[in-house]
C-alpha cells in the first residue's frame, strides 16, 4: 500500500481477457455504458402519449436540444439526422465526468500482482478514451460531409487548384480538419486530468475544507466540457456540410 498522493498519468491495469488489457478506466467506461443502456431502455421502454413526469422531463431536454441544434444547422431534419450523435456523445462525457465524485471512486482497490490499484478511474483522465472520442468525432464530421455535399466537391474544399491562393487556403483547411484529432482529445483531457490532480492536492493538503467546493466546480468544468465537445462536433458538423462558396447550390441558398 502507499501512502500520500498517487498521481499515474497512464490507467492502471487489472488484468487481461485473451490478451487484451482491461484498465480501471475501461472497468469505468462499461459503468457508465451500463448506467447510460439501462436509463435509455427504462424511460423508451413504454412512452405514453400523455407523459409521466419522468418522461415529460426527457423530452422537454430533447426538444430543447432539437430545436437548438435546428437552429445551427437551419434544418429540423438534419437536426434528427444528427441528434442520436451529439446527443451520445455529450452523455457519455458529462456522466463518465460526474461519476468521477462518487464514493466508490479511488476507495475500491485491487491487487494486479504487483501493486494495489483503484478499481475505477476517471474514464477521460484516459488519454486513449478521449482520443476514441476525437476520431468518433472527426470522421463522423468528415463521412457527414463526404455523403451530404458529395465526395468530389467536398474534396474541393481542401484541393483547390483554381489559382495558388486557393490551394494555399485548402491546404491550410486540411492541416485544421487533422488538428481536430489533438484538439479534440488534449482539451477534454487536460481539463479532466488537471482536476483530479488538482482535487488530490487539495485533499491531501487541506482534507476538511478546499475539496467540497473544489468537487462542486469540478463538476461544473466536467459538463461544461461535455457541452463543448459536443457542440464543437455539431459546428464543425454544419461547416462540413455547408455547400462550397460560388457553387450554384450555395447561392440559390
Amino acid at each position: 500500500m502507499q501512502s500520500g498522493i498517487h498521481i499515474a498519468l497512464a490507467a492502471e491495469r487489472l488484468g487481461s481477457v485473451f490478451g487484451f488489457p482491461i484498465t480501471n478506466t475501461l472497468i469505468a467506461a462499461w459503468a457508465v455504458m451500463a448506467v447510460l443502456i439501462i436509463t435509455a431502455l427504462a424511460v423508451g421502454r413504454n412512452p405514453k402519449l400523455i407523459p409521466g413526469k419522468v418522461q415529460n422531463f426527457f423530452e422537454l431536454i430533447f426538444d430543447f436540444a432539437l430545436d437548438y441544434m435546428e437552429q445551427v444547422l437551419g434544418s429540423r431534419k438534419r437536426a434528427e439526422q444528427f441528434f442520436p450523435l451529439i446527443a451520445t456523445i455529450f452523455l457519455f462525457i458529462a456522466l463518465s465526468n460526474l461519476f468521477d465524485f462518487l464514493p466508490f471512486f479511488g476507495s475500491l482497490i485491487f491487487n494486479n500482482g504487483t501493486e494495489w490499484v483503484p478499481v475505477f478511474r476517471p474514464v477521460n483522465t484516459d488519454l486513449n478514451v478521449t482520443l476514441a472520442l476525437a476520431i468518433i468525432a472527426v470522421f463522423s464530421i468528415e463521412i457527414s460531409g463526404i455523403v451530404i455535399v458529395g465526395a468530389w466537391r467536398y474534396a474541393g474544399k481542401f484541393f483547390n487548384f483554381s489559382s495558388p491562393l486557393n490551394f494555399v487556403v485548402g491546404l491550410l483547411e486540411f492541416v485544421s480538419e487533422l488538428s481536430r484529432f489533438v484538439s479534440f482529445s488534449f482539451r477534454l483531457f487536460g481539463n479532466i486530468f488537471a482536476g483530479e490532480v488538482l482535487l488530490a492536492v487539495a485533499g491531501f493538503f487541506v482534507p476538511y475544507l478546499l475539496p467540497v467546493p473544489l468537487m462542486a466546480f469540478e463538476t461544473f468544468v466536467g459538463v461544461v466540457q461535455a457541452a463543448v465537445f459536443a457542440m464543437l462536433t455539431l459546428f464543425f458538423i454544419k461547416l462540413a456540410i455547408a455547400l462550397p462558396h460560388g457553387s450554384m447550390e450555395a447561392s440559390h441558398s
